[in-house]
């Protein structure tokens, strides 16, 4: 009766608890005790996602990368807590994803704007040499966007044509948010070489 009362006690104390320590629960996840995530994740959810917001500005990118900071927490084992808490090193991650994520934003909204200015008529009246130019660039850009996947072309277009968010987007295509994000972004990477002259 007391060997089997050691034993449950034994199991117990090995199983990741509310009242661990950081450290003893990253300890427990690289042992691969997936519960010990759960347990992370609710003490520091918070402070991630309040961070990731705070920079981004947007709930739903917000919400993914709060999500891929954990992710990375549970994979990549790269804490070390003689470096520093567990908090301050989640901040850490999520500032440099986060910040990344705007550089990424911003460089594909630099090469749409760049595209859109190409492709401006200006109001004064154009002469049959502008005309011909126009109408050869045109022609290279449709080029361009008919050499991308379809999935990525029909983002694409639903996005700037229709002027939809990536959100209404998903909506409409019954497509998860993070597919409709990663079609975008390699489309407008494809986009940008098949457009490389045209913008140089």
């Amino acid at each position: 009766m007391d060997l089997d009362t050691s034993d449950r006690s034994i199991a117990s104390s090995d199983m990741p608890s509310q009242t661990q320590t950081d450290i003893e629960l990253i300890q427990n996840l690289r042992a691969g005790k997936v519960s010990a995530l759960g347990i992370l994740y609710d003490r520091y959810v918070s402070l991630v996602h309040r961070l990731a917001l705070r920079i981004l500005a947007n709930s739903e990118e917000a919400e993914d990368l709060t999500q891929e900071v954990f992710l990375a927490l549970w994979q990549g084992g790269s804490y070390n807590s003689t470096r520093g808490s567990l908090g301050n090193f989640l901040n850490t991650m999520t500032r440099s994803r986060a910040i990344d994520r705007l550089r990424s934003r911003n460089t594909n909204a630099n090469l749409l704007q760049r595209w859109e200015q190409k492709m401006k008529i200006e109001s004064s009246p154009l002469t049959p040499f502008e005309l011909a130019s126009l109408s050869q660039r045109s022609e290279y850009v449709s080029q361009a966007l008919a050499r991308l996947p379809p999935e990525q072309q029909q983002v694409l277009a639903m996005a700037y044509y229709d002027g939809l968010s990536q959100s209404a987007i998903a909506t409409q295509l019954n497509t998860p948010l993070g597919t409709i994000k990663t079609r975008s972004r390699q489309g407008l990477l494809n986009l940008r070489k098949h457009l490389k002259d045209l913008l140089e």
